[in-house]
């Protein structure tokens, strides 16, 4: 098992030594600050359901649900799953190039990563198929905003990612009928 985790411990360092490009852009620094910022706690999952409701897209008792099975999410990822590992994250101090929030928690998985994709999940199956391109696009640049300002490592996000998609299809069975 060490030998697998030395061996993603390299991959995840030449990969994140490509991301550094993106971090001496001053344009890509704001973007990825601010997904990075929108995504915590889910906030703009929780956003986009209270909008949703208050314009048609959604019912309120789907922000509700969803409001409630994002907590959920968290409580099992952040107290449960993170507990496990206790990975470090790639700055300890952080970075002062980008004024993000410093979790408590370990790096892995991202608790971004995986509830941008559980939110977009149980969002697309709950609105009109046009939507389903946004959420994911949204999805993809929270998770990767947390690469490009040094909270977590790549395979922190694509587990977080693949550990969201799978709560979120799972969810989504037992929450198809609301409305």
């Amino acid at each position: 098992m060490n030998a697998f985790v030395a061996r993603v411990d390299r991959i995840d360092e030449r990969l994140d030594a490509a991301f550094e490009p993106l971090r001496n852009s001053r344009l890509l620094v704001y973007v990825f600050n601010t997904s990075s910022a929108v995504g915590d706690f889910g906030a703009i999952w929780h956003v986009i359901a209270v909008v949703g409701a208050i314009n048609g897209t959604l019912t309120w008792p789907q922000a509700i649900a969803l409001a409630l099975l994002m907590g959920a999410e968290s409580l099992l990822l952040n107290q449960g799953i993170k507990r496990i590992f206790r990975r470090r994250r790639p700055t300890v101090s952080g970075d002062d190039r980008f004024t993000v929030r410093r979790p408590a928690t370990s790096s892995f998985p991202s608790g971004h990563a995986s509830s941008a994709f559980f939110a977009a999940i149980v969002l697309s199956g709950w609105v009109d198929s046009g939507w389903t391109a946004a959420f994911f696009v949204f999805a993809v640049i929270i998770a990767m905003s947390r690469v490009v300002v040094r909270i977590h490592h790549v395979s922190d996000i694509v587990v977080g990612s693949f550990v969201g998609a799978l709560l979120g299809t799972i969810a989504l069975q037992f929450t198809a009928s609301i409305t």
